[in-house]
């Protein structure tokens, strides 16, 4: 049946042309329940003949939810015994239009065939499909639509014993439903008549929890979004994403600009912060000079649950209390421009429930999320001793200007407070880790031979191959690395120069775009490197073994080759598919044995002393352009067999053999990006590093100059330079410290879309190359696999790529995506490390040295170098600590006698792990052994002291 709507329009040019809109009814579209008798269905139908009833609905019956049920009451939806549910086409749309990461959530239950969702296609249904009419806002005339869906749903299976509810909490929308003899009921109202399942009370949006007592205004209103659009575009507020402090709790800060210059500016207190969360785009207004931030920081890690005084009489911590100069930037949150609320996982507060124990009476409860940058969240729950103790995820509903706290409400438990696979959990569901086990239906895309997969002739003679088997190709990787994205060969020229291949492993061959497999590697992004364990990317059939360039079997592979000259300068480089094989995995160890080891003089070991030598002159060649070499306190564990708990804990220890992989891996990545650019100039993917801003290191060469040293910050070149020059006599790790620091003055690396920036802005400035890409490790980086396919229609003349390649708004989009991606799983993994690092020191005490590496208000960071951790040690006398006051001038602690805390200073602190009596909130602490002032009481109690004991747990 087809419908046809004609109206005119006027184009740009000023034509009028006649427009034809047609839309296709059906008859023929099914039910799809097993009960009716009427459909004639062409698939199995999806949902039940015998539905669930409750103590409300007698009846056995189906649910019909409108939009906003999914909008603000997903997590009910979302619950296992919420089955047997029609999600109209209607309210789909709907959802795909208000918020896409809802739209993506509803989408994948209706693809769980267990939950019996089904899409039913209203709007093209000749029965249920609606006209706008006249003067009807589009909103009424959805919910018409739900209505007339529910209606005919109804009549269609009486006979059969089954009811049809339409769920809706707009009561104009239920009263006019039942005026049409439509059943309906509100969520609260369902939910509630739902016995076998209390917690879903718990669950309820506490928008609809009616008992929220409201105090005084606490908050300013935010401004509409007309006013912040145009305050930002002239200038008078600036936007930006907020990022709470680790270190305080009360101070936040954004990026932006502030005359003409790019700074960090500081949002100070809960009231500036304005009911804006961590991560939240916001919009600022820059606060008076004279209230700028013109002193050090404070830490401030915990507050009071329910002492919220106490929160807000923080605000003023780390304002000026002698203005000199002109201190750094402040502003306060004036509108949210976009909120990031998501799952918090975390606990509820012991001292917030006030019931007796067993009771099931419905209370409000404080919940604490694991991020301690997240406040207080106010829940309203029947479970609260069942809770207790318990890890568990709430979700943010609403912050009302007149509540200190934000609303929330349970979604679910997730185990035992500290219990090692529910904390794992934590941390991967905290980062927004995917973790689930991949489905059928990608696994369906492996290779139908599984690990009996071979390479075969057709490899060599179909794909244009070259057939590289015979050269001595090795891989030197990580003891147990079974995912080997990477090979190495060298081989003598007659001409004196050098053949030298990398080879990655090829899996675009297995991975194609369209493929369900493809898709979720997108999602992913990357492998996640856990303490532990690995979350793949990538199935493991493809990703340890049929991708994984293993010794002694062939393997397909993207090569780049070059010739290079002995001063290891290329002469030619060409790309190919290949084929290889391994002739030996190495482990960075084993191939600095074989360079060291004079009497090994096979070909393979002849090799790597060449690679060795080469990519020690690349490597001077890069420091020379002003390439930077910075560090990172990595540790690694050891762990026990049987239990995988920690054993052991020590700093890693880097060879030759890891720069002289990476070497190569840099100059490959390097080459890659040149040519993937001279094909695809407006879509290639690349690797961006952007120069920090000045402002960046103004702390750090505040403190050096201090200590005679000089950073110039003026180039990458004048950086490098001057941290070769950054030296104390007498202090071996001095150097590496300051390299440390300056890591964290740097801007985070990004994948960006060449046709969405400048080509001056490709540069990487860590590396100090014009252009840079991710092309070594497609086996855990999507970015890899683009890049591999981009790189192959550069090289053949007849590739055959879609628009994937070559729309640079998808690519822009999709870089965006993986730098999110990126990100957290870096943060996973050093959570991850956290972790293991407070199973290693619990029930330990263990004296080591530190280094202060930041001066606050009330304590200092220290960063252990035995252990690569590092903390905040208090010195106002919490926990037990020494008192010091903060000297401005000297930027230092100073006690009563003189004993001082400076930036750099060498100090010996008591590691712990501290945490309440249910090992709640675990976090790793040290406390001030040396220097301590000659009168303090906590020097007297070390030194009365024979042994260790671990101190009392506050």
């Amino acid at each position: 049946m087809l419908r046809s709507k004609s109206f005119v329009k006027r184009t740009r040019k000023g034509n009028v042309v006649k427009v034809v809109k047609e839309h296709y009814l059906r008859d023929d579209i099914v039910c799809s329940s097993q009960a009716c008798k009427q459909c004639e269905h062409q698939a199995p139908p999806i949902l039940s003949d015998q539905p669930r009833s409750t103590d409300l609905i007698k009846q056995p019956h189906y649910l019909i939810p409108d939009t906003n049920v999914f909008m603000n009451q997903l997590d009910i939806m979302e619950h296992s015994v919420i089955k047997d549910v029609i999600v109209l086409q209607t309210v789909r749309e709907e959802l795909r239009h208000l918020s896409l990461p809802i739209y993506n959530r509803v989408n994948a239950i209706l693809a769980d065939k267990n939950r019996r969702f089904y899409l039913f296609a209203n709007e093209h249904h000749r029965d249920t499909f609606l006209d706008k009419m006249k003067d009807e806002s589009p909103n009424d005339r959805n919910d018409r639509c739900i209505r007339i869906a529910t209606k005919w749903y109804a009549d269609h299976l009486k006979g059969t014993g089954i009811e049809v509810i339409m769920l809706s909490d707009d009561r104009a929308n239920r009263d006019k439903a039942a005026a049409m003899q439509v059943r309906t009921h509100s969520v609260r109202n369902y939910v509630e008549g739902v016995k076998d399942t209390p917690e879903l009370l718990d669950m309820l949006s506490a928008s609809n929890k009616d008992d929220n007592k409201h105090e005084e205004v606490v908050y300013e209103e935010h401004l509409p979004a007309t006013q912040i659009a145009h305050g930002v575009q002239k200038g008078s507020f600036i936007q930006g994403n907020i990022k709470v402090a680790q270190h305080n709790i009360l101070e936040a800060s954004i990026f932006g600009e502030v005359d003409g210059e790019s700074r960090t500016i500081y949002i100070i207190g809960r009231k500036n912060m304005n009911r804006s969360i961590d991560g939240d785009t916001v919009a600022v207004q820059l606060l008076p000079r004279d209230q700028w931030k013109k002193s050090a920081s404070v830490a401030v890690e915990e507050i009071d649950d329910e002492d919220e005084e106490k929160l807000y009489g923080e605000q003023e911590m780390g304002e000026a209390t002698e203005p000199e100069g002109e201190g750094e930037p402040t502003a306060k949150v004036v509108g949210i421009i976009r909120k990031r609320w998501r799952p918090y996982c975390g606990m509820i507060v012991r001292k917030s429930v006030h019931s007796k124990p067993g009771s099931n009476a419905p209370e409000n409860v404080f919940f604490r999320a694991v991020d301690r940058r997240i406040p207080a969240i106010k829940i309203k729950t029947s479970q609260a001793h069942s809770l207790l103790g318990k890890r568990i995820i709430v979700s943010i509903d609403s912050w009302p200007v007149n509540s200190r706290t934000p609303m929330g409400h349970f979604v679910k438990v997730l185990g035992s407070s500290g219990e090692k696979d529910t904390e794992t959990e934590v941390l991967l569901l905290e980062h927004g880790v995917p973790y689930q086990e991949f489905s059928q239906r990608i696994l369906q895309d492996l290779p139908e031979e599984g690990d009996q997969w071979v390479v075969t002739e057709k490899h060599v003679k179909h794909e244009n191959r070259r057939d590289l088997r015979h050269l001595n190709v090795c891989s030197i990787d990580p003891p147990g690395c079974t995912d080997i994205d990477d090979a190495l060969h060298v081989k003598f020229l007659d001409n004196g120069n050098f053949e030298i291949g990398v080879h990655i492993a090829d899996v675009t061959y297995f991975v194609k775009p369209g493929m369900p497999m493809d898709d979720e590697a997108a999602t992913r992004g990357t492998s996640v490197y856990l303490v532990d364990k690995r979350i793949d990317m990538l199935p493991s059939l493809l990703g340890t073994n049929l991708c994984s360039l293993r010794s002694n079997v062939d393997r397909l592979a993207f090569s780049c080759i070059w010739e290079i000259n002995k001063d290891a300068e290329i002469v030619n480089t060409e790309f190919t598919k290949s084929i290889i094989n391994s002739k030996h995995s190495f482990t960075y160890e084993e191939a600095q044995n074989r360079i060291d080891d004079e009497r090994m003089q096979d070909d393979l070991t002849k090799g790597i002393r060449i690679l060795n030598e080469t990519a020690k002159k690349l490597r001077q060649r890069r420091i020379e352009q002003g390439s930077l070499t910075l560090s990172s306190p990595e540790v690694r564990f050891n762990l026990e067999n049987d239990s995988q708990d920690p054993v052991d804990v020590e700093m890693k220890e880097l060879k030759e053999t890891n720069a002289l992989v990476e070497e190569f891996m840099l100059l490959a990545n390097i080459s890659v990006a040149k040519k993937i650019y001279e094909k695809f100039p407006s879509s290639a993917m690349l690797r961006n590093h952007a120069a920090p801003p000045h402002s960046n290191f103004d702390a750090l060469r505040k403190a050096l100059a201090e200590v005679n040293v000089q950073l110039d910050v003026e180039s990458s070149k004048a950086l490098a330079d001057s941290l070769d020059r950054a030296v104390l006599p007498n202090d071996p790790y001095f150097n590496k410290l300051v390299r440390i620091m300056t890591t964290r003055c740097m801007m985070q690396a990004q994948y960006i879309s060449s046709g969405a920036v400048p080509e001056i802005e490709f540069r990487h400035y860590g590396l100090a190359t014009p252009i840079y890409t991710h092309f070594t490790s497609p086996i855990r980086r999507y970015a890899d696999v683009i890049v591999h396919r981009l790189l192959q229609a550069s090289i053949e003349e007849d590739a055959v790529y879609g628009q994937e390649l070559t729309n640079k708004d998808k690519m822009r989009e999709l870089c965006d995506v993986l730098n999110l991606r990126h990100r957290m799983a870096q943060q996973a993994g050093r959570s991850s490390v956290e972790l293991f690092t407070n199973m290693f020191f619990k029930n330990k005490v263990q004296i080591e040295e530190g280094r202060v590496i930041r001066i606050l208000k009330n304590g200092f960071s220290t960063l252990v170098p035995k252990y690569g951790i590092e903390t905040v040690v208090y010195t106002n006398g919490s926990f037990g600590g020494p008192e010091f006051e903060y000297d401005e001038e000297q930027n230092a602690l100073v006690a009563e006698d003189g004993t001082t805390v400076k930036m750099f200073d060498r100090v010996k602190v008591e590691i712990y792990v501290q945490g309440d009596e249910e090992g709640m909130r675990q976090k790793m602490q040290m406390k001030l052994v040396e220097p301590l002032p000659k009168d303090s009481k906590r020097k007297q109690e070390i030194e009365s002291s024979t042994t260790s004991k671990k101190p009392k747990l506050t």
